[in-house]
C-alpha cells in the first residue's frame, strides 16, 4: 500500500461541509441522549507538539451524562433496561468518563474519529497503534490518575484522526486513573434486588488461601447466602477436562486476612488447605444486584452520535468536524464488539449509523456477558462463555444443535452499510476458536464472509504485539511461559487495516482480501497435525493436548439473556483449526510478517505455562513463543536442531537485510501494511539480527 500524503489523509476535510451548530436558524430538536459533558481537565499533548498538517493536539477529559429512553426501539435488546430506575421523563440515566485526543483546532483533522474501546477500562487504541507506552493503574501505579498521554510514532495524529475514549464497564476495579461508567442496578417491579445465579472461573499463578469472586480484580458480584448448600465449587486441570467437586465442607465464602484469620466476606471464597496454583476453580453460587451492562453498548453508541451530530449547544468540543466513525476494540473489547454487532446496538434513536467501520482486534470467534443478567465483562475463556456460536457473519447451521444464526444477520436485515474487520493473532487460532469464523462449527469445510466483512489473520504471532527484548515473563500478569514470548509486532498490519478500513468507508476503495487459513488450500490443519514439526525442534515445548472449544448448555431463557443451568452442561467440541506450518514450524497461512517471511526464529502462537506458576499442560493464555535459531551449523548440530542456523541462511547482515525490505515492500504492495512502515521493519529486523549473532540470543 502506498503511503498516504498529508492532502491525501486530510482530503475528507477539505470535502466535508459541517453540520449546522447552535448558530443555524432555529428549528424544533430533539433532546439527544446525552445530556452534558463536564470538562474536568484540558491539556496539550507532548507540550503542544505539531504533528504534520493537523499540527498540534490535545486531551480534554471529563464526564459525559447519557438519559435514553426505554421503551424505544433502538434499546429494545438492552437486557434489563425497562426495569432500571427512572427518572421523572421516564429515562434511564447513566454516565461515563470520557477522554478526547483531538487536535487544538478540530478543523485541521481529518473528518474521522476513532472509538478507543477501552480494555477493562484502560485506553488501547493509541498504544497500539502509535506504540505509545500504556500506563498501569492499581497498586503503586494510582499515585498519578492522569499521566501523560505518550504519542509514540504519532501516527493516528499525523493521520488527522480525533481518538475518543468512553467508559462503557460498570464493574472496573476500584483504581484511579481507569475510564468507566457510572449505572444503577435493574430491579423487580416491586423494587426488590434481582438474584440469580452465577458462575465463575478462577485461577492464580501463585497457591493462596482466599480469592476474590470476581477476575482481575473486578467488582465482584457478591454471595446472597455465606451458607448457601446448593453452591458448587470445582477443579480441573484443563478447561475442558471432566471437573471435581469439592466438598462444600471443605470451603466457604468469605477471605483469609494477612494473619491467618478467617473473615466473613460475601466478595471472597476461601478453601482449606488454599488453592494451589495453575489449578482452574469454578464456582456457582447465588447473587445479587443485576447490573444493566447493555448501557455500556447505549454509552458508546449515544457518545458516537453526539461526537457526529451534536452541536456546540451539546457541549460537543467536535461539533460540525466529524463525519465518520471507526472503532477499535482489542481483546476483550474486540469480543464486545462482536457482541454490539450481535445485539446491533450500532443504530441510535434517530435511527442514524454510529458507527461505519469496527475493527475487532483478536476476538476470535467469541462474544463475551456485556449485555446479560448477571454478566461478567472480564470473562474470556471459551469453556466458560455462554456467547460462541453464531460465529461466522454470514449464515450457518450447527450440526449438532440445528440452531442457525449469523453475526450480522440484524445488521443485513435493515441494509446497514457498515464494514467490518476481524483482525487475529495466532494465539486465538491455538485457543480454538478463531477458525470459526471462517468454516462450518464442526471445521469441515471453508465458509465466505459477506460484503461488507474482511478476515484478517496475523501469521505467527501472539494475542498481544511482541515482546522485545525477548524474556518468557509477562510482567503485568506477573507469570511466565516455557518459552520465550512471542517477538512480532504487527501494529504496521493494524496501521494498515485502519487506512484501508477509512478508504473503503469514505472513498469506496475496496479494502484487500481476506487473508486467513483454508480448508481449500491445506493451509488450515488440526493442531495436532504440527506435532511432528515441532518434536523435532529443541526445546519447542509443543502442547500435548489442547483444550478445544465445547457446545456449553447453559439453559439460557433468550427473554431475560440470563443462564439458568449452572455449571453449564458440556457437550460436543467445536471443530478447531490452525494455520499449517513450513518446516521451521513458521505459519503459512494469513498476512506473513517479514520476520516469518525471512526468519531468525519460529514464532508461534501458543506457548505453556511454566511450571514455577502452575498448570504446566496449558496453554499459556494469549502467549505465543519465538524459539531462535542457531547461530552457527555447528551448534544446530551440537543440539540437533533441524532448522538451518542463521549464518546458513543469510551470508551477512546486509543481505538478511535486503531480503527484509523486499519481504515488507511486497505485503505493502499487497495493500496489507503501510509504505511509510516499510523503513520501520527493516530497522527492527536489523536490531533483532544483532541480538541473535552476537551471542546473546544463538
Amino acid at each position: 500500500m502506498e503511503s498516504l500524503s498529508q492532502r491525501e489523509r486530510l482530503g475528507m476535510r477539505e470535502k466535508f461541509v459541517p453540520r449546522p451548530t447552535s448558530d443555524s436558524p432555529k428549528h424544533e430538536r430533539k433532546q439527544m441522549p446525552v445530556t452534558g459533558f463536564k470538562i474536568t481537565l484540558r491539556r496539550p499533548v507532548n507540550n503542544g507538539r505539531e504533528f504534520g498538517d493537523a499540527g498540534a493536539y490535545e486531551e480534554i477529559k471529563g464526564v459525559v451524562k447519557f438519559a435514553i429512553d426505554p421503551e424505544h426501539p433502538a434499546n429494545e435488546r438492552i437486557t434489563d433496561l425497562k426495569l432500571a430506575p427512572r427518572n421523572s421523563k421516564g429515562l434511564v440515566e447513566f454516565e461515563s468518563d470520557l477522554a478526547i485526543v483531538a487536535p487544538v483546532d478540530p478543523s485541521h483533522g481529518n473528518g474521522r474519529m476513532l472509538l478507543d474501546v477501552v480494555n477493562r477500562g484502560n485506553r488501547v487504541s493509541v498504544p497500539m497503534f502509535n506504540l505509545g507506552s500504556r500506563p498501569l493503574f492499581g497498586g503503586v501505579h494510582s499515585e498519578e490518575p492522569n499521566p501523560e498521554i505518550d504519542p509514540g510514532n504519532g501516527f493516528l495524529m499525523r493521520h488527522g484522526y480525533a481518538v475518543i475514549s468512553c467508559g462503557w464497564q460498570n464493574d472496573l476495579p476500584p483504581f484511579e486513573g481507569l475510564i468507566g461508567m457510572r449505572s444503577q442496578d435493574a430491579a423487580n417491579p416491586d423494587g426488590s434486588p434481582i438474584t440469580g445465579r452465577i458462575w465463575s472461573q478462577l485461577q492464580r499463578g501463585v497457591d493462596v488461601p482466599s480469592m476474590m469472586l470476581s477476575d482481575r480484580d473486578h467488582r465482584p458480584y457478591s454471595a446472597v447466602d455465606m451458607n448457601e448448600p446448593g453452591a458448587v465449587l470445582t477443579v480441573r486441570d484443563m478447561p475442558d477436562l471432566p471437573p471435581e467437586t469439592i466438598d462444600r465442607g471443605r470451603w466457604r465464602f468469605g477471605r483469609i486476612d494477612d494473619s491467618g484469620e478467617y473473615v466473613a466476606d460475601p466478595d471472597y471464597i476461601s478453601l482449606d488447605g488454599g488453592f494451589e496454583k495453575g489449578r482452574l476453580y469454578q464456582v456457582a453460587y447465588t447473587t445479587t444486584g443485576a447490573r444493566v451492562l447493555g448501557l455500556g453498548f447505549a454509552a458508546l453508541r449515544d457518545c458516537t452520535s453526539w461526537v457526529k451530530h451534536g452541536g456546540l449547544e451539546d457541549d460537543n468540543p467536535l461539533a460540525g468536524n466529524i463525519e465518520h466513525a471507526f472503532s477499535y476494540g482489542i481483546s476483550q473489547t474486540g469480543r464486545m464488539m462482536r457482541t454490539f454487532i450481535y445485539d446491533d446496538l450500532n443504530q441510535d434513536e434517530e435511527g442514524r449509523e454510529a458507527l461505519d467501520g469496527i475493527i475487532s482486534n483478536v476476538a476470535g470467534g467469541m462474544r463475551g456477558e456485556f449485555n446479560q443478567r448477571f454478566g461478567q465483562n472480564s470473562k474470556d475463556r471459551n469453556n466458560m462463555m455462554v456467547h460462541m456460536f453464531p460465529f461466522t457473519d454470514e449464515p450457518e447451521v450447527d450440526p449438532e444443535t440445528e440452531e442457525t444464526g449469523a453475526l450480522l444477520s440484524r445488521f443485513e436485515a435493515r441494509g446497514s452499510n457498515t464494514r467490518v474487520f476481524f483482525t487475529n493473532s495466532s494465539a486465538e487460532y491455538h485457543r480454538g476458536d478463531a477458525s470459526l469464523l471462517h468454516t462450518n462449527p464442526d471445521g469441515t469445510r471453508d465458509v465466505e464472509h459477506g460484503e461488507n466483512v474482511r478476515i484478517y489473520h496475523f501469521g505467527g504471532t501472539q494475542h498481544g504485539l511482541g515482546v522485545w527484548p525477548p524474556t518468557n515473563r509477562n510482567d503485568m500478569i506477573g507469570e511466565a511461559g516455557q518459552n520465550s514470548l512471542n517477538e512480532i509486532d504487527y501494529s504496521p498490519a493494524l496501521r494498515g487495516a485502519l487506512v484501508n478500513l477509512d478508504r473503503w468507508v469514505t472513498e469506496s476503495v475496496a479494502a484487500p482480501p481476506s487473508k486467513h487459513p483454508r480448508l481449500d488450500d491445506g493451509s488450515a490443519v488440526p493442531p495436532a497435525e504440527l506435532a511432528p514439526v515441532f518434536d523435532r525442534i529443541p526445546g519447542a515445548h509443543v502442547p500435548d493436548r489442547y483444550a478445544l472449544p465445547r457446545r456449553l448448555d447453559f439453559g439460557a431463557d433468550p427473554n431475560i439473556n440470563q443462564t439458568h443451568t449452572l455449571p453449564a452442561i458440556p457437550g460436543k467440541p467445536f471443530g478447531s483449526l490452525v494455520s499449517a506450518v513450513d518446516a521451521d514450524g513458521n505459519e503459512i497461512a494469513g498476512i506473513r510478517m517479514p520476520e516469518v517471511t525471512v526468519p531468525l526464529a519460529t514464532h508461534t502462537g501458543w506457548n505453556l505455562r511454566h511450571p514455577d506458576n502452575g498448570g504446566k499442560r496449558q496453554l499459556f493464555v494469549f502467549m505465543g513463543a519465538t524459539i531462535p535459531f542457531a547461530k552457527t551449523r555447528a551448534a544446530r548440530e551440537a543440539s540437533g536442531d533441524p532448522r538451518p542456523s542463521i549464518r546458513e541462511r543469510y551470508p551477512s547482515r546486509g543481505a538478511y537485510l535486503s531480503q527484509i525490505r523486499e519481504s515488507a515492500t511486497a505485503v505493502a504492495r499487497e495493500g496489507y501494511v503501510l509504505t511509510e512502515d516499510i523503513d520501520d521493519l527493516v530497522t527492527h529486523a536489523g536490531i533483532r539480527w544483532d541480538y541473535y549473532t552476537d551471542g546473546r540470543g544463538g
